[in-house]
């Protein structure tokens, strides 16, 4: 479990110009409330902070002019733009007290390739004792073929940890791959003597059509 100290300082001013100003000189806002404590308002080093964030979960002392107060970021704000931070809450606890929070979740072993492995939800919640909170849990796919899941109930817990997640959520699936089955079209065509009875008449019928009939010719001059 990581535990960082952090120097903050009282803020005085408060609005968005001033959270402006404040980002300018190098500062974040910052709120500290919890156990029935008034909150706080104060100003951390982005630089710091920033480094402090990367640690899932970690414990934030922020030292103050007359105490330090022991903490748990509860709340980022980033900008939608630039990812950069904008604004935290944290929320005090105390060595000794459990909470809940929510865990990443690894996965390792080897797998049916032949499936798409999804990533349903990526943490899971769980009450652990603050000063022993986990970086990340894991949960083994070995073995996993496709059609098959794994869910919460099968994140290996360390000792003194108790899964609050629905134990049958799902974490990762592997899905089996649709099989693509091209339709080629067929234009029939017509059998080879089908073919050539179409293209020309019956050899009666061509002579028929070229000429009138002789008799009908003989006929026409006695009249």
């Amino acid at each position: 479990m990581a535990e960082i100290s952090i120097k903050g300082a009282r803020r005085t001013e408060f609005g968005k110009g001033a959270s402006r100003r404040a980002r300018r000189d190098g500062f974040i806002p910052a709120v500290i409330y919890g156990h029935g404590e008034k909150p706080q308002h104060v100003a951390l080093p982005s630089r710091e902070l920033g480094v402090a964030l990367k640690t899932s979960n970690v414990l934030i002392d922020v030292v103050l002019d007359d105490h330090t107060e022991l903490t748990l970021p509860k709340s980022v704000s980033r900008d939608p733009l630039t990812g950069l931070l904008e604004h935290i809450d944290l929320v005090i606890v105390r060595r000794g007290e459990r909470v809940i929070v929510s865990v990443p979740v690894h996965t390792e072993g080897k797998y049916d390739q032949d499936g798409i492995l999804e990533h349903t939800n990526n943490s899971i919640e769980v009450e652990t004792d603050v000063t022993n909170i986990p970086a990340f849990l894991m949960l083994s796919m070995e073995g996993m073929v496709a059609g098959e899941s794994k869910t919460a109930s099968e994140v290996v817990l360390p000792e003194g940890v108790k899964l609050i997640s629905d134990p049958k959520m799902t974490v990762v699936h592997l899905s089996v791959k649709s099989a693509e089955v091209e339709e080629v079209a067929v234009v029939a065509a017509p059998a080879e003597g089908d073919a050539a009875s179409a293209a020309a008449p019956a050899e009666g019928d061509a002579a028929a059509a070229a000429a009138p009939a002789g008799g009908d010719d003989k006929k026409d001059k006695k009249k």
